[in-house]
């Protein structure tokens, strides 16, 4: 009925990039936002990136200038490209859909979520 399938994580060193990916398949709903969360061990899930139905884009303060959030045409695929990776990005990064009318853009308002792909950046 709903699926997430994230990939392209990996072990980089830091300043290095990665692209993750995210495809999604919710039967019933239009996606309506699709997002990038990350945790850490010991802390708790932090929002990332955000995109909404509008093509409106958010991001965390400490990733600002360095990620960026995008779609495909079809709103079925979900992207991040990370650059100049810094060891504080180590986390499991998931990705979200929300299928519900509201705000989003705060990283509220998502009811699906994929199982993950960790990113480890080493100094």
């Amino acid at each position: 009925q709903a699926r997430l399938v994230e990939s392209g994580g990996g072990s980089v060193q830091a300043g290095g990039s990665l692209r993750l990916s995210c495809a999604a398949s919710i039967i019933t709903y239009n996606i309506l936002c699709m997002g990038w969360f990350r945790q850490a061990p010991g802390k708790e899930r932090e929002r990332v990136a955000v995109i909404d139905s509008y093509g409106r884009t958010s991001y965390a303060e400490s990733v600002k200038g360095r990620f960026t959030i995008s779609q495909d045409n079809g709103n079925n695929t979900l992207y991040l490209q990370m650059n100049s990776l810094k060891p504080e990005d180590t986390a499991m990064y998931s990705c979200a859909a929300g299928v519900l009318t509201g705000v989003c853009l705060n990283g509220n308002n998502f009811q699906y979520w994929g199982q993950g792909t960790q990113v480890t950046v080493s100094s």
